[in-house]
């Protein structure tokens, strides 16, 4: 029996919804961020996952390259392409994950790419070293000046005067 798995992340917390290839949920519950946390809920499942899908959002890293380095098969959701099923009547974390790892199942799955660690998250916490470009300027850049009311007059004459 395959499974597949939907992860709603949160700051402080995860929701991670187990499915079977019926849409039948055979675990689910709220976990705290922590990898052995996770980890640990994802373990009786193991064996049977045939993926785990985690929402990309802005605190995803730590948990796709500890899930992956602990030998799962990651799919990053790009939540912005994902859209829901109109005739839901409420939706919560319990949903959404679920819908993550509906959506895995269906091969529906709107994905991110997920880089290596070591391309574009080395070892500075900037997104691509911009911090330091902006911060290595002894002085800050100058503002620009706008033109004046006048100015402007002069640059828009009406022809023939």
């Amino acid at each position: 029996m395959a499974l597949y798995c939907g992860i709603d992340l949160h700051s402080n917390n995860s929701y991670v919804a187990v499915l079977d290839d019926d849409d039948r949920v055979v675990g689910r519950g709220r976990v705290p961020n922590h990898l052995e946390a996770v980890l640990q809920a994802l373990e009786p499942h193991r064996s049977a996952l045939c993926g785990v899908v985690v929402e990309s959002t802005y605190n995803w890293y730590w948990l796709v390259d500890g899930l992956m380095d602990a030998g799962y098969r990651l799919h990053l959701a790009n939540p912005a392409a994902i859209q829901r099923y109109k005739g839901l009547k409420y939706s919560d974390d319990g949903t959404d994950a679920a819908w993550l790892a509906h959506l895995l199942r269906l091969g529906l799955l709107p994905e991110g790419h997920i880089y290596p660690k070591e391309t574009l998250r080395g070892h500075s916490s900037a997104p691509l070293g911009f911090a330091s470009v902006s911060t290595s300027r002894s002085r800050p850049l100058p503002r620009p000046t706008l033109p004046t009311a006048r100015e402007w007059r002069s640059c828009w004459r009406r022809p023939g005067s």
